[in-house]
């Protein structure tokens, strides 16, 4: 990979850590926050859903903002929100403070979840967007490995506060990387005008694109996939097989292996093979690991062994699916990437949110609510590939 390529990647991996490091690194705290509050495990979860509305929806503002303004400012408003709102977080004296803090959290932790995205489009397209953005997946894919290790290091001697403090320091860091190290990617005269009616009409021609909302779709139904894992992960691994909050770290880690590994050969495939061709198998590999494991478990197989490694192979398609479908629905949309890209952001979001909250609210402690609810979302998957890519897609105009 080119030079410039591997610094751009490097600068948008890491800023696109900020918000999956401030979910990954308190999954093991959970319990033992709950505990301290002295509250039921469904309303800790809520910490979780209370966040990801906000990053999801947030992104809408962020996209034509960063289209409007550049990409830099209002990186710079969003991460100083996170800042202040993972310090208060910290401090939050009861659940239903915290709760309300967490929303602020993903109302700035939405800055870097989509204006990386427009970074990507304003350099690059092709190939080269894929073999990028694989990239910053690579990077990102970090974060579900360390993370969690580092939370429960800071929790055994600092309590479960100090992981906010640890996410306000590496907020501190990625303020730092934008003001010396990123350069800003949309020139003033390529910016869009502050007109409210061409942002709806921004978000007016992407609703009507049906490619652009299939790729995203199908992308989103891997984000709930995710989520719902998220949402019930340290209740599962830690009350029902047993595992220590380092245990757990480290089964968590193996669970973003399998996206780590297969999404470095999704720029490569799909440069041989196309990228419609890798989503249509990724997805099918997706829904089939998914029912696979399903099956399995209304066998009467609930072993702990077969639960990693299931979940393992699910989230190596998913490494194909994701970085390729989020290439490919920005494709057609240079002149507002922007806007795009936080669309698509907000959507994927909203659905990994539902899920967290269907999930939570379903969940007995056993493992097969998680495993149908990967079942259904590759099902789903299925349906929306075969429906978005049964024709070429359309020349949509911007």
């Amino acid at each position: 990979m080119k030079p410039d390529l591997i610094k751009m990647a490097l600068m948008l991996g890491l800023l696109s850590c900020v918000g999956p490091f401030a979910i990954d690194m308190y999954l093991p705290a959970m319990p033992a926050m709950a505990e301290d509050y002295g509250v039921p495990t469904a309303m800790s979860q809520y910490t979780l859903v209370s966040f990801f509305i906000a990053f999801g929806a947030c992104q809408l503002f962020y996209g034509p903002a960063a289209d409007m303004f550049g990409r830099k400012p209002p990186l710079y408003f969003g991460l100083v929100i996170f800042l202040l709102s993972s310090i208060g977080c910290a401090l939050a004296p009861t659940i239903e403070w915290l709760i309300a803090l967490r929303f602020v959290q993903g109302v700035g932790a939405a800055a870097v979840m989509s204006i990386p995205r427009a970074i990507i489009r304003d350099r690059y397209t092709g190939t080269e967007a894929t073999r990028l953005m694989t990239t910053v997946m690579l990077v990102i894919s970090i974060s579900p490995m360390l993370a969690p290790l580092v939370g429960s290091l800071l929790m055994a001697p600092f309590g479960w506060p100090s992981v906010f403090y640890a996410v306000a320091l590496a907020t501190v860091a990625s303020l730092l990387l934008i003001r010396f190290a990123l350069p800003e990617t949309l020139p003033v005269d390529q910016r869009v005008p502050v007109n409210p009616a061409a942002m709806l009409g921004a978000f007016r021609v992407l609703f009507r694109d049906s490619y652009f909302m299939g790729m995203t779709l199908i992308g989103g139904m891997g984000t709930a996939s995710f989520f719902s894992f998220l949402s019930v992960a340290a209740f599962l691994y830690t009350d029902y097989y047993g595992l220590t909050p380092s245990q757990f770290s480290l089964a968590f880690a193996a669970n973003a292996l399998g996206f780590f590994i297969a999404s470095q050969f999704a720029a490569n495939l799909c440069e041989r093979f196309g990228g419609v061709s890798v989503v249509k198998w990724a997805v099918a590999g997706f829904a089939l690991s998914g029912l696979l494991h399903l099956l399995l478990n209304l066998a009467g197989v609930d072993d702990f062994a077969v639960l990693v490694a299931l979940l393992l192979l699910a989230n190596g398609f998913l490494g194909l699916v994701v970085p390729t479908t989020m290439v490919l629905s920005l494709d057609d949309h240079g002149p507002i990437a922007g806007t795009a890209a936080a669309l698509g952001g907000t959507l994927q979001m909203m659905l990994g949110a539902v899920a967290i909250a269907i999930v939570s609210a379903v969940f007995d402690g056993a493992p097969r609510t998680l495993v149908a609810a990967i079942t259904i979302c590759g099902a789903v998957a299925v349906l929306l590939s075969v429906v978005t890519l049964r024709q070429p897609p359309q020349a949509v105009t911007t």
